[in-house]
């Protein structure tokens, strides 16, 4: 006979798929997505405003754009107010992404290949969906297949700020999910514009620019402190950069991925992790929201809104927004789930993965940007490529909306036991349920009456009956 394995030996535990943060890392992503969700109602009003400018006072809109301001030499920095906002200000914002990056190989959730595998897949599988559905629908004679990467960027600012707008509660795992999309979503836009959208290369200047980025390397790494160096070499950087015919914007995330984002020794916070906290708000409240209010103005009318749904390339961004990136994020998902046979936290379903999916289609900052880009030379065609941009956005937040409403409910509850802190001693109760002490203590304040005297902090030592 063989030997039967033991009744009790258990089967190997299966991977967690979206499963409880670290406390580190939750208190990570819940400040950053804080300064995120403010930054994005700001994107949002700025848009609101672009809109009735450039519809009302069409003339003084245009105006404005076109202003140049700066000098002609060395560097031909006599730019339209514009093109400030979309290769200067985007900088920041792009600077800021480097950082987070860097932070999310190195400490995130893009440490380990195992954990890194979902959110790559799906950011891929959530770029190339799009691209491929653009492309198909601008195939024929009157199509612009110039225009595939429109499509393929998720905005993280945008779509806090519309979960704010309608009130839907999101868990943690579920906003690091899109946060981490996000990042991996930015490296893939900042190849593609590196790659796809630099022309006529002048290598002394980017050969100055490298120069500028190894200084920029080596005074961080050799503990050099002070932004009165730091800040005016990333300014020359950037310039030389500009000049260089590569976009400006890759060397604000050339510079964020230089930093230093692990800890030593006794530091409380790695040095990108606090130039993050300090350029994060500038980006999210500043940068970003000036961008839009230069970028989003487009005319809308009955013939405009016509030609969104009647022509390839603004309708190609339209699908690709609504349809290719929520087929593309969840099939890839899916899919990661299946061959590494992680199963999915017991407290979510699919449907929530779903929506998420539907939500990362608001594609407003980068997409608005690369719609410049890929028609430089047609700005009728870029108009109303950004017009299917806004319309896209608008019905992927409109469908999310209307599924995560479904559930908010539930997502409350969710979020309401992820902050449950019974002892008041600062730590969430679910990180500390399997304490002894902590389950002692919490009995304790749980048979007090109502109206008994207040808890004490878990530090002190009981005190004198009164």
């Amino acid at each position: 006979m063989t030997d039967q394995s033991p009744s009790h030996q258990q089967t190997p535990r299966r991977r967690q798929l979206l499963g409880r943060l670290s406390l580190p890392e939750r208190a990570f992503i819940t400040d950053a997505l804080r300064t995120e969700t403010v930054g994005g109602m700001l994107l949002l009003g700025a848009a609101v405003i672009a809109l009735i400018w450039a519809n009302v006072w069409p003339h003084a809109y245009e105006s404005l754009l076109n202003h140049t301001v700066g000098p002609s030499a060395p560097l031909h920095l006599d730019l339209s107010l514009a093109t400030w906002a979309k290769d200067g200000l985007l900088t920041i914002f792009f600077f800021v992404a480097g950082i987070e990056l860097k932070r999310e190989f190195v400490a995130g959730e893009l440490r380990t290949p195992s954990a890194a595998l979902l959110p790559v897949i799906a950011a891929v599988c959530g770029v190339a969906m799009p691209a491929i559905l653009f492309a198909l629908v601008n195939s024929g004679s009157g199509g612009h297949p110039g225009g595939w990467a429109i499509p393929t960027a998720t905005d993280i600012a945008f779509a806090l700020g519309v979960l704010a707008v309608v009130g839907s509660h999101l868990p943690s795992p579920l906003r690091a999910f899109l946060l981490t999309l996000a990042v991996v979503d930015d490296l893939i836009a900042i190849l593609i514009i590196a790659v796809f959208y630099s022309s006529g290369i002048k290598f002394w200047a980017l050969g100055l620019a490298f120069a500028g980025l190894v200084l920029f390397w080596f005074l961080h790494r050799r503990g050099v402190h002070g932004w009165y160096l730091f800040v005016p070499l990333a300014v020359v950087v950037w310039a030389l950069m500009h000049e260089s015919g590569i976009h400006a914007t890759v060397a604000g995330v050339a510079m964020g991925l230089m930093l230093r984002c692990h800890r030593e020794g006794d530091e409380q916070h790695s040095p990108g992790e606090h130039i993050e906290h300090l350029v994060r708000p500038l980006s999210a409240g500043l940068a970003v929201p000036v961008f839009a209010l230069f970028s989003a103005g487009v005319t809308i009318s009955g013939s405009a809104l016509r030609e969104v749904f009647t022509q390839a390339a603004p309708l190609g961004i339209v699908i690709g927004l609504l349809v290719g990136k929520t087929v593309g994020i969840f099939g890839g998902t899916r899919l990661a789930a299946r061959f590494t046979r992680a199963e999915l936290n017991p407290q979510l379903k699919w449907a929530d993965m779903f929506a998420v999916s539907v939500l990362a289609g608001i594609g407003f900052t980068v997409s608005l940007l690369i719609s410049e880009l890929a028609f430089p030379n047609d700005p009728t065609l870029a108009e109303r490529a950004k017009a299917a941009v806004l319309v896209g956005s608008l019905l992927c937040a409109l469908v999310a909306t209307a599924l995560l409403k479904l559930r908010n409910r539930h997502y409350r509850a969710l979020c309401e036991e992820e902050d449950r802190d019974v002892d008041g001693d600062g730590v969430p109760d679910v990180y500390q349920a399997d304490d002894p002490a902590w389950r002692s203590r919490a009995s304790r304040l749980a048979a007090q009456p109502a109206d008994g005297p207040a808890a004490r902090p878990a530090d002190e030592g009981p005190g004198t009956p009164g």
